[in-house]
């Protein structure tokens, strides 16, 4: 009892960090879609003098993907109703020509302004509207909710590692006689750490192996039956088998580094 509680203990604070790894690896796919939905939702308004092309749009900014032109005629039906046709024709000739411009992603705040002042610049151009209020506001709610959730990652993750540094402090200790014996024959420091490691990286296969479990189980039962749109909408980006390699790396760096902390330390086994 006493051994499964003692891997356990080194066991759960290392599933506490490689959730956080996936939960972040997974926020960051979905978001990615999320992103690319907002940017294909946008589009500044752009009003110039004569007709542009998008080339001549992408010239004055790098980040200018797409150009639509809007028609006129239909801005011209809903204005000259009951009129005469030459009156519709010089209302025509009198207005300039409306694009909708898009981005080739979604930008920063200030990124949008330079977008705005470089295509001002531009004599052809008179006007443009990047409703920057309503794209101010879904940037910065959506930017609190990234850096929130990586914060409390962060956070549990060095919560995570002095726990699996002090559980391996314990290990330490109950091997000390094992390993005063091997220095005293003169075995290397990496030799006389071999107990740590072996114990080290098997739980954290263990843990690797629980945490794909669980989010292998989220993809497949609780996101396809949960209701919830951006789940089921988003099922593949819940798991990739690539993230197996991912975290197992993760595990095995952990384990590195809390036994060559605990190893270098000054607490520990006493000669």
């Amino acid at each position: 009892m006493k051994f499964i509680k003692n891997h356990l203990m080194f066991i759960l604070p290392l599933m506490a960090i490689l959730l956080g790894v996936e939960f972040y690896l997974v926020f960051d796919r979905t978001t990615d879609s999320y992103e690319k939905g907002l940017k294909e939702g946008y589009s500044m308004l752009v009003v110039t003098k004569k007709p542009m092309e998008l080339s001549a749009f992408k010239a004055l900014n790098k980040h200018i993907s797409t150009s639509q032109k809007i028609q006129r005629e239909n801005i011209v039906s809903e204005i000259a109703k009951g009129m005469s046709q030459s009156s519709s024709k010089e209302i025509l000739s009198s207005l300039p020509y409306f694009y909708n411009v898009g981005l080739d992603s979604y930008l920063h705040t200030s990124a949008l302004e330079k977008i705005k002042t470089d295509l001002e610049m531009d004599s052809n151009i008179k006007k443009v509207e990047t409703f920057g209020s309503s794209y101010s506001s879904s940037y910065r709610l959506f930017s609190f909710i990234k850096f929130t959730l990586k914060l409390f990652i962060g956070f549990i993750a060095v919560v995570s590692l002095f726990l699996i540094i002090k559980q391996m402090e314990i290990w330490k200790y109950t091997h000390r006689e094992r390993m005063q014996v091997m220095e005293i024959f003169g075995a290397p420091l990496i030799l006389r750490s071999g107990v740590l490691f072996k114990a080290a990286i098997v739980d954290a296969f263990f843990a690797t192996i629980l945490t794909s479990v669980v989010f292998l189980y989220v993809k497949f039962q609780w996101a396809a039956n949960s209701g919830i749109d951006i789940m089921m909408q988003n099922q593949e980006a819940l798991f990739r088998l690539t993230d197996i390699a991912i975290l197992l790396g993760s595990a095995l760096l952990i384990v590195i580094i809390s036994v060559y902390t605990v190893v270098f330390s000054n607490k520990g086994v006493q000669e």
